[in-house]
């Protein structure tokens, strides 16, 4: 998480060579302000779920070690896209980066609880927690989807979609009264 500072700080270094005030700083730098803070609540939001994943998991496969490994791969790959997102100018191509990486993200959570489930005997969960778990992992992933087309082809809305995502709990009950 903390290479997502780094870019601000490059500019923190620009500024302070170029002689500019604190105010005029923060002015031309908030899209690298806005999207440091969305990739680091959104990664906060994804190791806070690992975390509770993976303190109940007894015993590790290599299938779960790659798995992890995969999950891992799109955690450190996110302040790219991130940096992107700050400096420069929005388009299809970044939002598909951006919110794709979160999808990705999202998935290797998903195929790790998918994976769980499949060998109970690797974990202190219940199965009925491994499946509510993967219905607020779909969830996230179909909105996760729906804010990507926003944000790539309705240049208005821009990441603004992204806070659909806070509809997650209300998708995640919807699919598991589906299952029933």
């Amino acid at each position: 998480m903390t290479l997502l500072i780094l870019p601000l700080l490059e500019s923190v270094t620009d500024a302070a060579e170029r002689g500019i005030r604190t105010a005029d700083f923060l002015r031309e730098t908030s899209g690298q302000l806005v999207s440091f803070i969305l990739s680091f609540v959104l990664i906060a939001t994804f190791w806070m779920e690992h975390h509770r994943t993976y303190r109940r998991v007894t015993a590790i496969t290599p299938a779960l070690l790659w798995i992890n490994i995969g999950w891992l791969l799109t955690i450190v790959w996110l302040p790219v896209p991130t940096a992107m997102l700050g400096q420069l100018p929005t388009d299809a191509v970044q939002a598909t980066v951006y919110i794709g990486t979160l999808i990705l993200t999202q998935i290797a959570t998903l195929t790790a609880k998918l994976y769980l489930l499949r060998h109970l005997d690797l974990a202190d969960i219940p199965a009925e927690a491994l499946r509510r778990g993967c219905a607020g992992d779909i969830a996230a992933v179909i909105l996760f989807l729906v804010a990507l087309i926003l944000a790539a082809w309705v240049h208005p809305i821009g990441y603004l979609a992204l806070l659909l995502l806070v509809l997650v709990g209300p998708l995640e009950r919807g699919l598991l009264r589906l299952r029933r």
